[in-house]
């Protein structure tokens, strides 16, 4: 084949995630998926996540030596666990007779702004990358992280390997960016919670990153905007089997689709309540701008109606934010910006996502019903254009998603489902 004929054959991206590299029998069986499929996908470029659990115990190490690990250091130790999975299959790969290399951010040029440990990348240099494909080898990239000006090693926060993949197949101008998980695709509700959930063959973008940013743990939300924006494909599927997944692409024709696509559920979040706020100009602007210094990320904002010049703000964080928060309500208690802040770690969060929930009379409605039948409390709502979001207490948390999939999903009708 010419090096013209070879740089006209599409390229695909496939990224793997942790449950999926856990052990060196998973990389093996990566391995065999990529020396068997090599002849369809000969210009392959493969992402990996660190194996099973690494991320999670690397971040308790930094704990034992450090009361609060973040910034350069800590990308340094995080950056590690990659670099160990991508060195394992293309080892596994050499020892098959396959021609791979295995690339750090550095080497395959991907640059990042100078956040430590969430950073975003601003772009790729694809120029080794296309040399490696071009010179027929299977090229695997460290997920995770990129390098900022100085050539420090930087990372994209929690799932950031779909970043990884998804940015790599926009700047290659990739067929696919391929999401390899364990799990077969996208559905209707988690299927750990709700056995009867519907696989969808096709969703939308928006849709996909409305699920991803309440709780779905398929696909990280900025790599659907990723893609979105360059146009490429995504394809979720499993890294067990060869069998279809869920596609992830634009398209007019899901547009009258049923409205409600996906019940999500979040376990890992926590409430904070901020009493007798005064109903001041420049009192909420002050309080979120706190939390953005702190690096919290705010999930959901339900500020009340103020009454005798007090007001209360109510706000949803992730878990892993709560320690700086606590410490922020401390201060803002001593401070006056409020006299109590009540912290709540025992709460989950379910909520109905859809493309045309705006626009459909009933279906909040129809939510709230499924709760109360079940006799679950809601403890506070907030909705937008795509999704109705209801804060519940976490050990009711099944028991609800169950209740309100099978509202919008009766176990009667059929379990599988194409767009």
């Amino acid at each position: 084949m010419t090096e013209q004929a070879k740089s006209a054959v599409p390229v695909v991206v496939q990224k793997y995630g942790g449950t999926s590299v856990g052990t060196a029998e998973r990389i093996l069986a990566i391995a065999d998926r990529i020396e068997r499929n090599l002849p369809e996908t000969p210009r392959l470029v493969v992402v990996l996540s660190a194996m099973g659990r690494t991320t999670d115990e690397l971040v308790s190490l930094a704990h034992q030596v450090s009361e609060r690990p973040a910034g350069r250091e800590m990308d340094l130790l995080l950056s590690t666990g990659e670099q160990i999975t991508v060195s394992l299959l293309g080892l596994a790969l050499q020892d098959r007779g396959l021609a791979a290399v295995s690339l750090t951010a550095l080497q395959c040029g991907i640059r990042t702004d100078g956040v430590f440990n969430v950073a975003r990348i601003r772009s790729i240099d694809t120029e080794r990358i296309r040399a490696e494909l071009d010179a027929g080898r299977v090229v695997i990239v460290t997920g995770f992280q990129g390098i900022n000006d100085s050539n420090d090693v930087t990372t994209l926060g929690r799932g950031g390997s779909d970043i990884t993949g998804a940015a790599l197949a926009s700047a290659l101008g990739a067929e696919a960016c391929e999401i390899c998980t364990d799990v077969d695709g996208v559905f209707s509700a988690d299927p750990s919670r709700v056995p009867g959930a519907r696989l969808w063959g096709e969703i939308s973008y928006e849709e996909a990153i409305e699920m991803a940013s309440s709780g779905a743990k398929v696909l990280h939300p900025r790599a659907a905007e990723i893609c979105m924006e360059y146009d490429v494909p995504i394809h979720v599927r499993s890294s067990f089997h060869l069998r279809e997944g869920t596609w992830i692409r634009g398209g007019g024709q899901m547009m009258e689709r049923a409205e409600v696509v996906s019940v999500t559920s979040d376990s890992k979040i926590a409430k904070i309540t901020l009493l007798d706020v005064p109903d001041e100009p420049g009192m909420a602007a002050r309080v979120f701008e706190d939390l953005a210094k702190a690096g919290v990320n705010i999930r959901l904002i339900i500020q009340s109606a103020s009454s005798e010049r007090q007001g209360r703000i109510t706000f949803i964080l992730d878990l892993e934010f709560l320690d700086d928060a606590r410490k922020l309500v401390q201060r803002w208690e001593t401070e006056g910006v409020t006299s109590s802040g009540v912290v709540e770690s025992d709460v989950a969060k379910i909520s109905i996502v859809g493309s045309r929930l705006a626009s459909s009379p009933g279906l909040a409605a129809r939510m709230f019903a499924a709760l109360g039948r079940a006799g679950i409390n809601i403890d506070c709502i907030s909705s937008s254009e795509m999704k109705v979001a209801c804060v519940i207490s976490a050990d009711r948390l099944d028991e609800a998603t169950r209740a309100v999939h099978q509202e919008f999903f009766p176990e009667n009708e059929t379990a599988t489902a194409s767009a």
